[in-house]
């Protein structure tokens, strides 16, 4: 292996959420070339704009060294190329590798001998080696570990967050000989302020990745759990969380929806490996469950509180505020309101979305719902507060109480509102 920081030429493969704010770092330091295959994508990048609201304008222009691209032969003067497409799940809830294979066939074209390839997307522990490589060899026709090498860093990056960013979250390094292992580790200590953890091998990296969002989902699950025995005992779940908070040790999770790219996905990537190899989970598993159902439960709530309120179901008028995944960001991967919206229209209510962070033409294009933009006073059966968007806290339990009908049923999933203020909470 020839590489040293002193030449490298970094290529980061999707410009995302992930890749965008990593090539924006890295193009401070090294000539860094951010790819996507969405040229609408790249032109707003090269307009210095960013869509997904991860990078400010200042920030973009800070990258002196930093250029986009959609074409593939700009990659091919690139020796250092990190891979951070989407790893999704199908209809199955089966681990679709297909972006990554993709992403892989695309660079096997234009690797070099000497060249590496890092993977930062979640995947199962075994894929980069198991099912990314290969594919990059066959369509090169060089040799792993003698002609090209890999390194796994798996991402960190916490949409909407703007106090822990990819430079000051400790990140995970790995490589496929010891030597590539210390020049990833390097290269990437370039621009983690926080430091670096140089995994004992690429497996090792993969598993801590997915065991990360696992560790979340299990914990959240116990929680949801939790409220739905307390609703049943008509104890307030938030009144019990705070109590039991003031024991030191004692993990402050809240019960809600579990959606995004991270929590709600990469468990079912641990679990796909596990029952490859003849391992049945127990425990992941029934926390996805748990976790997957929690749409249906919270419309199953509403419908009995609009019934023992009187209110019709078929044809009532129902606001959704909120449909990304999490508040303060535009993001809608895989969100979980969509069940909610489901639901509801399998009860033949007319449901309103409203969502100040959210583009109706990405919901149209990502789920085919339609959002308003904004909410008429006096007109709901029912407003499920699904998101605790700043603005929907700065509107206040008067205003939003505004927006309803005289007999009507407010549900706060996010505790939003004062309790008293509100007819459910979760």
């Amino acid at each position: 292996m020839s590489l040293s920081l002193d030449n490298v030429n970094i290529a980061v493969i999707g410009q995302g959420y992930v890749g965008l704010p990593l090539a924006v770092e890295f193009g401070k330091k090294f000539r860094t070339l951010g790819f996507d295959i969405n040229q609408a994508r790249i032109e707003e990048l090269q307009n210095g704009k960013d869509s997904t609201l991860e990078v400010s304008e200042q920030e973009l222009a800070e990258s002196r060294f930093i250029s986009y691209s959609c074409h593939v032969d700009d990659l091919k003067d690139c020796n250092v190329y990190i891979v951070t497409v989407p790893t999704p799940i199908d209809k199955h809830k089966n681990p679709d590798l297909t972006p990554l294979v993709k992403a892989s066939e695309m660079l096997g074209a234009v690797v070099s001998k000497g060249d590496v390839i890092i993977y930062e997307s979640t995947v199962y522990p075994g894929a980069t080696e198991e099912d990314c490589i290969p594919v990059v060899e066959r369509v090169s026709g060089l040799t792993f570990n003698q002609d090209f090498f890999a390194g796994y860093s798996p991402e960190r990056i916490n949409p909407g967050d703007k106090e822990h960013r990819v430079t000051n979250i400790k990140k995970v390094t790995s490589g496929s000989t010891t030597e590539v292992a210390d020049f990833v580790d390097a290269l990437y200590n370039t621009i983690i302020v926080s430091g670096t953890h140089k995994a004992a091998s690429i497996k090792v990296a993969e598993a801590a990745k997915v065991i990360e969002n696992t560790q979340r989902d299990v914990n959240i699950a116990l929680i949801n759990e939790l409220a739905l025995i307390f609703n049943k005992l008509g104890i307030d779940t938030l009144e019990v969380l705070e109590a039991a908070g003031t024991k030191w040790n004692f993990l402050p999770f809240r019960p809600g929806l579990v959606g995004g790219h991270c929590i709600g996905v990469d468990p079912y990537y641990l679990t796909h490996k596990a029952q490859s190899i003849g391992y049945h989970p127990e425990m992941i598993l029934a926390g996805r469950r748990l976790n997957d159902n929690m749409g249906a439960y919270v419309v199953s709530q509403l419908t009995k509180a609009m019934v023992k309120k009187g209110i019709r179901i078929k044809d009532a008028n129902v606001l959704v505020m909120g449909l990304t995944f999490k508040e303060n960001c535009p993001d809608l991967r895989n969100t979980k309101v969509v069940d909610i919206v489901s639901e509801l229209k399998e009860y033949n209510m007319n449901v309103d979305i409203l969502d100040p962070w959210c583009a109706s033409i990405e919901a149209e294009n990502e789920y085919g719902l339609s959002t308003i933009e904004s909410a008429e006073s006096g007109k709901y059966d029912a407003v499920i507060l699904s998101v605790a968007h700043n603005e929907f806290k700065d509107m206040g339990a008067e205003q939003i109480k505004s927006l309803c009908k005289g007999n009507s049923v407010v549900y706060d999933l996010k505790y939003v509102l004062p309790k008293e203020s509100v007819d459910l909470r979760l």
